[in-house]
């Protein structure tokens, strides 16, 4: 009698199957990991936009979103902030941002590196009132590294950034540059025990009509700047910082600070204290390529027409009349050869100490304006 033997080959036949679906089986438990890891990462990104928040609202920094989203599945986190604003209520006056979209986004694999990008336009002004500036740009993009309650890093990049003021007759520019950078770090300590911070600032053809007329022309700008004596990065308002670092006797250190207008160059470092009134003290060391082109986009004449150059000058017209007015055509060449000769870039310089005395700033011998008070 024929028996057949299919029933006997199923078993084998279902034995072979396994291989071929085990590569699948392994991609589904994977992917359902990948899946659940995922979901907790966005979870805990949400509690810590909540801390970070709740950390900057404790210095004054309120930060709020007309909506919040938060995608990027599989391999980011991604937090979309839909007309972001921010009011800064510890500065005098307060200070209201809006801007028209904030995209952060976290790598699953390095979640203490949030990279952001703001979409413009922004809008400057205080709480409740319109706006007195609007800004613009390009790209603009910032990274920080390190959590709310430890943070390493931080940078700002802005890609042909525009800052014009509002006004009723229309807006004019006050500020613009090919690209600005921002960039601070804790070198030293860390932030819960005497940070050492690094501040660096890259300005590229920049310039601020309104600021001075000496500031028309574009500026390129790269300054490297120390702190030393705060007690701790914990979150308070800049000018309790900075009365902090003053109680501690901490210094302003100027690491490098390189600037360039048209022929014109400059470098300077030093070291600058803070008074008991809050200005600066202190001096730099200033090396100048061009130093008359500078004294007189300072208006020299202006300068000296006040306070004890003044006085100087007017007690030359006393002697002899007109000899006041010499000495002011002949300043810029008096005070060159007053500083020491040197060698910048290949070229010939002067070097000058640029001093400030409670806020005063003297440029030599000569009085070039006043900084006003940091708080």
């Amino acid at each position: 009698m024929y028996e057949s033997t299919y029933p006997m080959s199923a078993p084998r036949s279902r034995h072979r199957r396994w291989p071929l679906l085990l590569p699948f089986a392994l991609v589904v438990v994977l992917a359902a990991g990948w899946s659940g890891l995922w979901f907790l990462a966005s979870a805990q990104a949400e509690t810590t936009l909540a801390g970070w928040r709740e950390r900057e609202a404790k210095a004054g920094r309120i930060y709020s979103c007309e909506k919040q989203t938060i995608g990027g599945y599989p391999f980011r986190i991604e937090v979309r902030c839909a007309e972001p604003l921010a009011e800064l209520r510890s500065t005098e006056p307060p200070v209201a941002l809006k801007a028209k979209e904030l995209l952060a986004a976290v790598q699953v694999y390095d979640p203490k590196l949030v990279i952001s990008e703001l979409e413009g336009p922004l809008t400057i002004g205080e709480p409740g009132k319109p706006p007195n500036f609007v800004a613009n740009w390009k790209l603009g993009q910032s990274s920080v590294r390190g959590t709310p309650e430890a943070p390493e890093r931080v940078s700002f990049v802005f890609d042909e950034p525009v800052v014009d003021r509002i006004g009723g007759s229309g807006n004019t520019n006050f500020f613009k540059a090919q690209r600005v950078e921002l960039h601070g770090r804790i070198k030293s300590g860390s932030a819960a025990d005497h940070p050492v911070i690094d501040l660096a600032l890259l300005l590229m053809a920049a310039s601020a009509p309104e600021l001075h007329p000496a500031t028309t022309t574009p500026i390129d700008a790269d300054i490297v700047v120390v702190l030393r004596g705060l007690k701790d990065f914990a979150p308070k308002p800049w000018p309790e910082r900075l009365r902090e670092l003053q109680a501690a006797n901490g210094a302003i250190e100027i690491a490098k600070a390189r600037v360039q207008q048209e022929d014109v160059i400059a470098v300077s470092s030093g070291t600058l204290g803070i008074s008991p009134r809050g200005n600066l003290d202190g001096r730099l060391l200033v090396t100048v390529v061009q130093l008359e082109k500078v004294l007189k986009k300072l208006d020299l004449e202006r300068l000296l027409s006040g306070g004890q150059a003044g006085s100087a000058l007017g007690a030359l017209d006393r002697i002899m009349p007109g000899l006041g007015d010499i000495a002011r055509q002949n300043a810029p060449s008096l005070i060159a050869s007053i500083g020491q000769r040197a060698t910048l870039e290949g070229k010939p310089a002067v070097a000058l100490p640029l001093r400030f005395v409670d806020g005063a700033v003297f440029l030599g011998p000569v009085p070039v304006g006043r900084v006003p008070p940091l708080y």
